[in-house]
């Protein structure tokens, strides 16, 4: 939900925010209490205020006596219950973060007429107008950035943007996003999480994830002003992350590999770009309930189990490509080696001088662990204590 919530502001400012602007002097349309020293009327600021006070258009704010203690008085009740007002429209409408920024402060200043302020200037960029072929440029969508505040409800108060510059003043900048763009990482972040924060949704864990640690922005991966944004489209996801992971897209190039070039297989299938519980983002708790939303048939449970399977898929596989069959980090039996002893057994390569009369034979040459423990993920065979079957 954009920063107005499904509150829909007028091309106007608000008039909570008129109010808050303008003082005692817009006060006085709507309380008889406003400001003393704006009316000519006695009956304006109560029946207890003596028409003697009155001081050339109106009530002097300074009277002295009970009269002017007790209208110091009031006028400091306006003014707190003013700004409890304010604050409280702002913790409403834009957000508690908002309310917070703005205590104490001028509230922003916004353009009079939206979108059709921006466009008197932007209309001839081809990426600004594409926004209104994506889910943000949509009038009929009330979570939407358009139905709100429109452009200034992510690129921020534009008043001050698009106003008559004095000789020799120069022009204040808006908020930008991309590569030269002057917000910090974290403000940056902050503008898009103002509408697409959720409880215990996607980007539940973004705090404190390897992505915000590294101060990546939303920016980096996703384009607004386009129609489709190429990291939601599974084919060309891959080549959005590649941008900063090169060493897996080296991975991904190797003979052994998932079908991620194919378009079968996403980055997103396995991780969580917004955050998650592990350090590598996994869309699952751990990296071989991830795993087994493929391969179930790897899962299990097993009567024999084989421990390294069960530990970890890394402990013998490479996620993101391998130049030996399986995707195994090392071929057959080096990788078996790596673990178990060849002490005793016979796990050496065979060759045709060591068999009797010298026959060469195709069952021994080059052997491997898994020419006989070929149920390496665990055996459900009574006799199969060896994963041999």
């Amino acid at each position: 939900m954009c920063l107005a919530r499904s509150f829909r502001f007028p091309a106007r400012k608000p008039a909570w925010v008129a109010m808050a602007r303008g003082g005692y002097s817009m006060l006085a349309r709507f309380t008889p209490y406003a400001d003393p020293a704006m009316s000519t009327d006695t009956r304006a600021i109560g029946p207890n205020i003596p028409a003697h006070t009155a001081v050339g258009r109106g009530i002097h704010p300074m009277s002295s006596g009970t009269e002017g203690k007790s209208m110091r008085e009031t006028r400091n009740t306006i003014h707190s219950a003013l700004m409890a007002v304010v604050f409280l429209a702002t913790a409403l409408f834009l957000g508690p973060a908002a309310a917070q920024q703005y205590a104490g402060e001028e509230l922003p200043s916004y353009s009079r007429g939206g979108a059709d302020t921006c466009l008197q200037c932007h209309d001839y960029d081809e990426s600004v107008m594409a926004v209104f072929q994506t889910p943000h440029g949509s009038f009929n969508d009330p979570r939407s950035p358009f139905a709100n505040m429109q452009c200034e409800a992510c690129h921020g108060p534009g008043g001050d943007h698009t106003r008559r510059l004095r000789p020799g003043q120069e022009q204040p900048p808006m908020p930008a996003f991309g590569p030269n763009a002057l917000l910090s990482a974290q403000e940056a972040t902050q503008i898009c999480l103002s509408c697409h924060k959720t409880q215990g949704g996607s980007d539940a864990h973004w705090a404190g994830s390897t992505h915000q640690r590294q101060d990546v922005t939303c920016m980096d991966c996703h384009q607004v002003h386009v129609k489709k944004d190429p990291v939601v489209v599974k084919s060309n996801q891959a080549e959005v992350c590649y941008q900063c992971h090169t060493r897996v897209r080296a991975q991904s190039l190797r003979p052994h590999r998932h079908p991620v070039r194919e378009g079968l297989v996403a980055c997103t299938d396995c991780h969580q770009p917004h955050g998650s519980l592990t350090e590598a983002m996994l869309v699952k708790p751990t990296l071989n309930e991830t795993c087994y939303d493929c391969h179930a048939e790897k899962r299990g449970p097993f009567l024999w189990e084989h421990a390294p399977s069960v530990e970890s898929c890394a402990n013998c596989h490479e996620a993101h490509g391998s130049i030996h069959p399986g995707m195994l980090s090392r071929r057959a039996p080096l990788l078996c080696q790596s673990c178990h002893s060849r002490a005793g057994h016979p796990s050496i390569a065979q060759t045709g001088d060591r068999l009797p009369g010298g026959a060469p034979s195709s069952f021994l040459l080059g052997q491997s662990c898994l020419n006989c423990h070929s149920q390496v993920h665990g055996s459900n065979h009574p006799s199969g204590a060896n994963l041999s079957r």
